[in-house]
């Protein structure tokens, strides 16, 4: 068995949440940094020692990992992982959120920016996003067996694991809540997947 503990960065800057910003390598809050200092430290508790540690190429995934290892697991080396970064946006990334709308080829999900299947020119769909993450959840699985592994990853990337593991579609997927700084725990067992929790938040 592999066990998967995947936390999704902290919150990003306020000029990239005014805007799509996707695989764009936007920077961390540093306000709602300092002010969850707390919750960085319990979230650091609730992790094991002696795991694997993986991020994406983003800044906002080592600055959260770094921030995380500090509060606690001294000595952590991330890995980097390409494949779990976030939905690619294609030419929609840096969009300002009123100017979607206009663009999309069907009905936005009612809690992500466009529908699971819609796929922006030159960018990827959320279905497009479970395929690539799922095989690489399945990929670490294989190259840790019996082994903790922490991803710092993204809120996209993190729905997309899940429901690589349970099997539902894209649309489905989205209706997951996974808010910043949570901790979404999976397992992969021989048999198959199975998911502990979804979207635990850290108290401080």
């Amino acid at each position: 068995m592999t066990r998967f503990w995947l936390i999704r960065h902290a919150l990003v800057a306020e000029n990239a949440r005014a805007m799509l910003y996707g695989t764009m390598d936007v920077e961390l809050c540093p306000a709602t940094l300092a002010a969850q200092a707390p919750q960085f430290l319990t979230l650091a508790g609730m992790l094991p020692n002696n795991a694997v540690w993986v991020v994406t190429p983003l800044q906002r995934t080592v600055h959260t990992a770094a921030t995380l290892i500090a509060a606690g697991h001294q000595g952590a080396v991330p890995i980097v992982e390409p494949d779990l970064i976030e939905q690619h946006l294609g030419d929609w990334q840096g969009l300002p959120h009123a100017d979607l709308p206009e663009r999309l080829t069907m009905p936005a999900h009612p809690f992500w920016p466009l529908a699971g299947t819609e796929c922006p020119p030159r960018g990827e769909s959320m279905q497009d996003v479970i395929v690539r993450v799922g095989a690489a959840m399945e990929r670490l699985a294989l190259e840790h067996p019996n082994t903790d592994v922490i991803i710092v990853s993204h809120g996209g990337a993190i729905r997309a694991a899940v429901a690589h593991a349970l099997g539902i579609a894209a649309d489905n997927t989205l209706h997951l809540s996974v808010q910043n700084i949570s901790l979404t725990r999976m397992e992969r067992h021989h048999d198959g997947w199975r998911v502990v929790c979804v979207n635990t938040m850290a108290s401080g």
